[in-house]
Order: C-alpha cells, then sequence, then structure tokens
C-alpha cells in the first residue's frame, strides 16, 4: 500500500511537473509574438517621434550655424551666431532676470504648495473641495491668465499713477504672483501623494519617542517626501527658466531701458521671450543668431535640471 501511495505521488508530481513546462513554453510563445509585433505598435510613435523632436532638434542644431531667412537659403558661417548672442547685452539681461525668478518662483512655489498640501492631509473637513480649487487655476491657459491678472495688477497699480509694465519691480513680482496662483495647485497635488505614502507607523513611532510636531515634520515626514520634492523642483526650476506665455501677455517684456550705447533693453524681458523677439527681428542675420540661443537655452536647461535631480535624488529615503 505504502508503494501505491509512493507511485501515485510520482505520477502526480511528474503530472505537475507536464503542466509546468507546457504553462513555461506557453509563456515563452507569448512573449515570442508580443516581441515579434511590438514594432507594428511601436514603430507609428517612433516614426512620429522622429519627425516631430529628432529631425527638427537635430536641424535646429544645424541652423545655429548658419546664417538665413529661409532654411533652404542656409548659409554656414561657424561659430558667429554663438559670439553675436553672448555679445548681446539684451540675452544677458534677460538670462540674469530669468535666474532670478526662477529662483524665487521656486523657492515661494514649493514652500506653499507643501504648506497647503500638508494642511489638507491632517483630515479638515472639505479638503476634496480645496483641493479642486486650489487645481483649477492650473487649468487656465498662459496667455489667458496673463491677460487676465494685467488687468487686475493696472486696475490696483492705476491709483497709484503707475502700470504693471511701467515698472520693473511691479512686473517682476506681478510674474511671480501669476506663476504662483497657477503652479502651486498642480505642485499640492504631488505632494499630496507623497505625504499620504508616508507610513503611518513611522509618525506613531516618532509620537512614542516624544517628538514634537515640528521635530516629525522635519525628521520624519520631510525626508520620506523628498521623491515628491525632487520632482516638484525640477518641474518649478525648468518650468521658472521656460516660461513665455505669461511673461509675453503681462509685461511683453516692458519697460525698455535705454543704455549709454544707444541700445534699448526690455527689462522685464525672459530667455524664452528674448529668444522669440530675436527671431522674428527684421534683420536678415538673426534668425541664426536666436537659433544659437535657443541652442544655448536648451543647454542650460537640461545641465540645471539634470544637476538637481542628481543632488536631490541622494537625498531620498529608501522606505
Amino acid at each position: 500500500m505504502r508503494r501505491g501511495g509512493c507511485d501515485r505521488h510520482q505520477v502526480c508530481e511528474k503530472k505537475e511537473l507536464v503542466l509546468l513546462s507546457k504553462k513555461i513554453s506557453g509563456g515563452n510563445s507569448t512573449r515570442r509574438q508580443t516581441r515579434k509585433w511590438s514594432w507594428l505598435f511601436m514603430g507609428p510613435v517612433v516614426a512620429a517621434f522622429a519627425i516631430g523632436f529628432v529631425w527638427p532638434f537635430i536641424q535646429g542644431i544645424y541652423l545655429s550655424f548658419c546664417k538665413f531667412r529661409l532654411i533652404r537659403d542656409a548659409q554656414f558661417i561657424g561659430f558667429g551666431n554663438y559670439l553675436t548672442a553672448l555679445q548681446d547685452q539684451t540675452f544677458r539681461s534677460a538670462f540674469w532676470y530669468t535666474a532670478g525668478f526662477a529662483i524665487v518662483s521656486l523657492v515661494l512655489i514649493n514652500v506653499l504648495a507643501f504648506a497647503v498640501a500638508y494642511a489638507l492631509t491632517q483630515g479638515i473637513r472639505g479638503s476634496n473641495l480645496y483641493r479642486t480649487v486650489f487645481f483649477m487655476p492650473n487649468l487656465i491657459g498662459g496667455i489667458v491668465l496673463g491677460y487676465i491678472w494685467s488687468m487686475i495688477f493696472d486696475g490696483i497699480l492705476h491709483r497709484y499713477g503707475t502700470s504693471i509694465v511701467e515698472n520693473q519691480t511691479w512686473g517682476f513680482w506681478g510674474l511671480v504672483i501669476l506663476v504662483c496662483w497657477q503652479q502651486i495647485g498642480y505642485m499640492m497635488i504631488i505632494y499630496i501623494a507623497g505625504l499620504q505614502a508616508v507610513p503611518e507607523e513611522l509618525h506613531e513611532a516618532a509620537k512614542i519617542d516624544g517628538a514634537s510636531k515640528w521635530q516629525t515634520l522635519f525628521k520624519v515626514t520631510i525626508p520620506n517626501v523628498m521623491p515628491s520634492i525632487t520632482i516638484c523642483t525640477f518641474l518649478s526650476l525648468t518650468n521658472g527658466f521656460k516660461l513665455f506665455d505669461q511673461n509675453l501677455a503681462l509685461t511683453g517684456g516692458m519697460p525698455i531701458v535705454i543704455q549709454p550705447d544707444g541700445s534699448s533693453v526690455k527689462t522685464t524681458e525672459m530667455l524664452a521671450l528674448n529668444i522669440y523677439s530675436t527671431f522674428y527681428n527684421s534683420n536678415a542675420k538673426y534668425p541664426g543668431v536666436a537659433q544659437a540661443k535657443a541652442v544655448l537655452f536648451f543647454i542650460l536647461v537640461a545641465g540645471l535640471g539634470l544637476a538637481q535631480l542628481a543632488y536631490t535624488r541622494k537625498r531620498e529615503v529608501q522606505q
């Protein structure tokens, strides 16, 4: 009887092994079929990406070394466009203005977005309604926002005999207020997701150890929210440098200051708007200069973004 039981047990094991091998072979067959037809589905996406991004990007780099009015008339001139761009006073002014704006908006957006997210995760009544209200400005286009806030600021500043386009300081802080109002809600959603992902056991352990709310916030909560801080910092930094629509609609780069050499500089013009203005200058050589500025702009934003990602990712806590 024992031998018969062993035989039946061995037969069952063999059947299980056969079924397992069939499942594995079937899975391998499915993978082979997926790989065989994957290019049929990926092909259109890859082609669209190559046509819509890769080729224009390569062509743009080439044109940055050319003098042209139309692409077919491009004449290679070497690094002349880059030298002109770096010597352009308006480009340097736009760079420092953009850098200052990006730093101020980066700090304000992330501090306020985290504060709002932290408050809305404390179990207050109507938190879902508040989340919706704070997020809604992000759904409005930049041009529309620019004109709306332009009317708001001009309505207030008119009482003091000035305008948003007549004062560089008001133009700067007007842009900061506009961008904060638009982007805080979006960053808030990311921070809420990060706060809700912090294990509750960590807060309970900190409470048992006698940690205060501020100690828990800075020693437990913030280190565990570093992935969200990384994402929000990256988005705030790159968006601050790439800002165009709001700058064009709110101030258009105004006011203009005449330099001692007779050249004019738009004091609230940011890098993206400066590139746009340079490209559509009536002088035939300026499309190439604008293209060189765009390449320098890309290198700047990509370099800063990658450096920021590398810095903040080192401080993320593995849960």
